[in-house]
């Protein structure tokens, strides 16, 4: 199996469904980014928020040694959770955003 490939498409697939939800509030926008080597991948909101200007990264995941690594989730449930159900296990999924100490207590992978 082409790990990086097969676990690109899902991670593209889960985020594009994020991508497509209008903001119902304030004049924001959410930017897709795929690195070249479809290894990175980051959801992004900006826009304004009545006069305060909006830029930040609301998802940010990547693939390393066959597992997917979540650096920053932003989503309410958690992308994690989106991934699992559309086939990812659990014991390649690495939840970057705790520090090292704390993984071992979660249901994901440690590293």
């Amino acid at each position: 199996m082409d790990t990086l490939k097969t676990y690109g498409e899902i991670v593209y697939r889960v985020l594009d469904e994020y991508y497509q939800l209008p903001y119902s509030y304030g004049d924001l926008e959410r930017r897709f980014v795929v690195s070249e080597d479809r290894s990175n991948y980051l959801l992004i909101t900006l826009g304004w928020q009545n006069d305060k200007r909006v830029h930040g990264c609301l998802v940010h995941i990547e693939i390393i040694n066959e597992k997917i690594w979540i650096h920053r989730d932003g989503i309410e449930d958690g992308i994690a959770l989106d991934l699992v159900a559309a086939g990812i296990p659990k014991h390649d999924i690495v939840l970057a955003f705790h520090p090292p100490e704390i993984r071992p207590y979660t249901e994901f992978a440690v590293n």
